[in-house]
């Protein structure tokens, strides 16, 4: 995972990003969170997985770690 700067932000985000993309996601409508669910669902390159709770921090490490090879 990218290290976090001062703030807790990860590398290259600022707070004004942040803010920007939680104005995206809280006016978004319900049709348009259906449709970006939808597209996640589809797309040919993603797989989703249901992963027991307890397992989800080791799942993030594992996934942080390849990011980083």
């Amino acid at each position: 995972m990218k290290k976090a700067n001062k703030k807790g932000l990860p590398s290259g985000w600022t707070e004004k990003r942040v803010r920007k993309l939680a104005e995206f996601y809280d006016n978004q409508t319900e049709d348009e969170q259906a449709a970006e669910i939808e597209a996640a669902w589809n797309a040919d390159n993603v797989t989703m997985v249901a992963v027991p709770t307890d397992l989800v921090p080791e799942v993030l490490r594992l996934l942080a770690r390849k990011r980083g090879a």
